[in-house]
């Protein structure tokens, strides 16, 4: 049985060292393999667009953000702005309403969705009603940049390319030691996707603001979420899903942890699936560079709350084994340990917040796991009020 443990220890170990350190540092090193390779943009490519902005009960912010997207700098006879709301309760499609019988010279748009069914399902069900030749989709709380549209638009330089995501910015990075986790998280790993758009195609983009073709525009089915499922789905096909950092879109970063918590359990509501979505991703012959980026990015790091466990208890069953057994216990009933004097005291220190977000994100994950194996995963999303 020994050998059974330590099978499971160092595998288990191999996934969280290689999604935390060695696939970023690896990716940095091929990285420089194409560091002449640079991002191609056509600023005279300005088709008709679609701006989607997805909305349930947003009354606090829709205001903000229709007075944000009408100063979008885009021609105005080629952009058209469609508020999908998910079935709203509250003051959102009246806002809506007043804002389009007092802008008239805007081309403004309300669908409203009948049954609540989440955001994948608000969009499959407005994007019926596009006509223009490419689909911009953004949240109603992420304000965006004058120049995003012109720069998503650019980007799309050849066939082949499916999908542009923006860069999500965090405006409150020192508001906590919360957001400041999550912007230092998410700078780090906005790094990494822009080295894999270079190479190849991301696996993964942001809700914030992205845009793809209308007729590439596919039916996900309503649990999942464009966020991980269109990359993937436009790599299978041969096509590409890039980063475009200059399209830029502002938003709040969750500064309790009550709401990060929420937003990675809803995150993880299909993890199971996403470990591996489809076999195809790791035929290197045909999708190459993906299908390292996919394993080292999103499979190995949707397998970190089954390998926490593994390791754990592998290491404690082989603990008199050897003192590096001994110490990898130790290390880890520490690591634990810290986390949980940082919950229950909470410190101000640097260290211990990170080290409490990253747990916090780990336990997330189970939670995902539970919610799927006991069919209560759902495809809605609560805000986080920190966030509005």
């Amino acid at each position: 049985m020994d050998l059974l443990y330590k099978i499971l220890f160092y595998i288990s170990g191999f996934i969280i060292v290689w999604a935390m350190v060695g696939y970023p540092v690896s990716l940095k090193l091929i990285g420089r393999l194409y560091k002449n390779r640079k991002l191609l943009k056509d600023y005279t490519h300005q088709p008709t667009v679609t701006l989607m902005v997805v909305a349930h009960n947003e009354e606090k912010v829709i205001l903000e953000k229709l007075n944000n997207i009408i100063k979008i700098n885009y021609p105005k006879d080629k952009i058209e702005f469609l508020i999908a709301s998910d079935n709203s309760t509250d003051r959102t499609n009246e806002i809506v309403r007043n804002f389009i019988k007092d802008n008239p010279s805007h081309n403004i748009r309300l669908y409203e969705v009948k049954e609540r069914k989440g955001k994948t399902n608000a969009q499959n069900e407005a994007q019926k009603t596009v006509t223009s030749e490419y689909l911009i989709m953004t949240d109603a709380n992420s304000m965006l940049d004058r120049e995003s549209v012109k720069e998503l638009m650019a980007a799309f330089t050849s066939d082949d390319i499916a999908y542009v995501t923006g860069r999500l910015s965090f405006i409150n990075q020192g508001s906590s030691d919360v957001s400041n986790a999550e912007s230092n998280y998410w700078d780090s790993d906005l790094a990494i996707r822009e080295i894999e758009g270079k190479i190849q195609t991301i696996t993964a983009g942001n809700g914030a603001l992205y845009a793809c073709r209308t007729k590439d525009y596919y039916d996900f089915d309503p649990i999942q979420s464009h966020d991980s499922a269109m990359p993937t789905f436009y790599a299978l096909v041969g096509k590409r899903a890039i980063a475009n950092h200059d399209a830029i879109a502002y938003e709040k970063a969750g500064e309790v942890i009550e709401d990060e918590f929420g937003r990675k359990v809803r995150m993880n509501r299909i993890i199971l699936k996403y470990i591996l979505p489809d076999i195809r991703i790791f035929n290197i012959f045909k999708y190459k560079w993906y299908s390292y980026f996919y394993f080292g990015h999103r499979t190995c790091r949707y397998l970190l709350w089954i390998s926490h466990l593994i390791i754990f208890i592998a290491s404690a069953l082989l603990v008199t084994e050897s003192w590096f057994y001994a110490m990898a216990f130790v290390g880890q009933a520490l690591f634990y340990l810290l986390a949980l004097i940082r919950k229950f005291n909470n410190s101000n220190n640097k260290y211990l917040t990170l080290i409490y977000y990253y747990c916090v994100t780990i336990i997330a994950q189970w939670v995902g796991v539970y919610k799927v194996i006991t069919g209560k995963a759902k495809p809605f999303w609560e805000k986080a009020e920190s966030t509005r």
